[in-house]
């Protein structure tokens, strides 16, 4: 998915020279495959060859697969997963990091309520 999101569209061939480590290039299609069937790819046909796209803008994609994260991880706490991002990474936070996060907060609490 880095790959399309970076170049916006590619070939199976594009994909599977960009990956490293590379795998075959029918485990490159398969691997295609699997995530058109779940929603997170589609192609168009260009030629004779398919050009595979995000089928999701990377912001709406991001939320998504945070919702899942959440759900999976963290029985649906945002709570949760916050503390264990601070937990992980509090020592490369730095003040004005802090800062924004707690701007985040506050906005977030004010739009709640």
């Amino acid at each position: 998915m880095d790959i399309l999101y970076a170049s916006g569209h590619a070939t199976a061939a594009e994909i599977q020279h960009s990956l490293p480590d590379a795998p075959s290039y029918s485990a490159t299609r398969a691997l295609i495959r699997v995530l058109e069937e779940k929603g997170h790819v589609r192609h168009e046909e260009q030629g004779p060859r398919y050009v595979f796209r995000p089928a999701l803008g990377r912001d709406k994609a991001k939320k998504s697969a945070l919702k899942h994260l959440l759900r999976t991880f963290f029985e649906g706490s945002p709570e949760q997963a916050v503390a264990t991002l601070l937990d992980i990474s509090a020592a490369q936070l730095k003040d004005e990091d802090f800062d924004r996060l707690s701007a985040l907060i506050d906005k977030a609490r004010k739009e709640g309520k």
